[in-house]
């Protein structure tokens, strides 16, 4: 499969847009959290991300194209053994295509906003090394 990017519109799934518009309208109590206190408006480091953007047959949670930067907030579910092998093969799928990804619990998201920003700027601070 070919490598994401701007001439391939980074593998955007247009079937699965209205789904992905249902879930910026809905966003779970966490990622409205990381949304608002460190992702919108190029807040992180000056870098847009977008919420909810079909990519390959997934919706990942938030996106930037120039880092090719995938940050997904999982709920308890994706601690289920099912929902964690789903979750691989996701990430091997997004990696393949050249997405780097990063996760973080709803309830690391929503008891320490301020480490999950630290965490996400040494991430990108290393990407750019």
């Amino acid at each position: 499969m070919d490598k994401a990017n701007k001439e391939n519109h980074f593998l955007y799934n247009i079937n699965l847009r209205d789904y992905a518009k249902v879930n910026r309208k809905e966003m779970t109590k966490a990622e409205a959290c990381i949304w608002k206190f460190v992702l919108s408006g190029k807040q992180m480091m000056g870098y847009q991300f977008r919420r909810q953007r079909p990519i390959l047959n997934y919706i990942a949670d938030f996106m930037c194209k120039e880092l090719m930067l995938i940050i997904e907030v999982d709920g308890l579910t994706h601690h289920w053994d099912e929902v964690s092998k789903k979750d691989a093969i996701r990430d091997w799928d997004l990696k393949s295509v050249g997405f780097h990804i990063i996760r973080f619990s709803d309830e690391e998201v929503l008891s320490d906003i301020e480490n999950v920003k630290r965490a996400i700027e040494n991430f990108i601070f290393n990407l750019k090394k």
